[in-house]
């Protein structure tokens, strides 16, 4: 005897949500049906798959192992209906973007009504994040494609080139190094480096292109870092530090608004690679290279 698909779903949604009763709302079913349906999913594969406790629902580990299964399955019976649906028919139908904070602002908004206009049937529905939980949204069939910068670890996922994005250095306009037709990051060292927060992989891909260790400590205190790029720039306007962005947001208007000069790095190769990337495997893997080809056209 195998498993169903809505007792695979119940697993999934309990370890989502740690809790019989928002599992069951979350299912739209009773707790008692949920229950049942957990209990009879443990009969048939022999092991319990949860330990009931005071705090919550704790996933033992066969119970771990199976919702990582019954993730990927559900994900897979996803994609053959959406494949079915969508026969035939390029970026038509529901399509759940992800897109990261440094991408989504500064490409989308040219890039979205070139989409309309070539795929009148896509229902695109986006999502903004990290890169690390996209990527996880993505592997568990939460996401169709994400919209990315690398290098990143990519293990299980394949992906379509979009665009390179050069990184610019930012200084106060005052700046002594202002004047420079570029800049070199080992100049910059004297001054307080004011990066995006831990998570965002702009932060890594700024350090690794400009050969830059993490921003130092000073006494007690952390170095300045930001949670968006817009509130970077404001910072470094107002004469914070010093930082890198992106050419990307630069053309899209973000110094504009603050008293920023940015100029080109001397170093060998200071860009980000944009892809689009999706599950290995995955139905949507035709789709995702079309959104791509649209993206690098928008």
């Amino acid at each position: 005897m195998l498993p169903t698909f809505r007792q695979l779903q119940y697993l999934k949604l309990l370890a989502e949500h740690g809790s019989f009763s928002r599992a069951a709302e979350a299912a739209h079913v009773t707790q008692p049906t949920l229950s049942a349906g957990i209990a009879e999913l443990e009969r048939i594969i022999g092991a319990p798959v949860v330990d009931r406790a005071r705090s919550g629902v704790i996933l033992t580990a066969a119970g771990e192992e199976a919702a990582r299964r019954a993730r990927e399955l559900l994900a897979g019976a996803e994609d053959l209906v959406q494949a079915s649906q969508s026969a035939g028919l390029p970026l038509a139908g529901r399509f759940r973007l992800g897109v990261i904070p440094t991408i989504a602002p500064f490409l989308l908004p040219k890039a979205l009504p070139v989409m309309r206009a070539r795929f009148p049937k896509l229902r695109l529905f986006l999502r903004e994040d990290l890169t690390s939980r996209l990527i996880t949204a993505l592997k568990s069939g939460a996401l169709d494609a994400a919209l990315i910068a690398l290098p990143y670890d990519m293990a299980g996922l394949d992906w379509a080139h979009v665009v390179d994005d050069e990184l610019l250095a930012a200084v106060p306009s005052g700046h002594a190094m202002a004047s420079q037709a570029s800049i070199s990051p080992a100049s910059l060292d004297g001054d307080e480096l004011i990066l995006l927060e831990d998570g965002h992989c702009l932060r890594d891909h700024v350090l690794a292109a400009c050969g830059l260790g993490p921003p130092a400590r000073h006494g007690e205190d952390e170095a300045f870092a930001a949670t968006s790029l817009p509130t970077l720039v404001q910072m470094v306007g107002s004469g914070l530090g010093v930082s890198f962005v992106p050419a990307m947001a630069v053309e899209a208007g973000l110094t504009g608004q603050a008293p920023v000069t940015v100029r080109p790095l001397q170093a060998e190769h200071p860009s980000r690679e944009i892809v689009v990337a999706w599950r290995a495997g995955s139905s949507r893997a035709r789709d995702g290279r079309l959104l791509a080809e649209t993206l690098r056209a928008a």
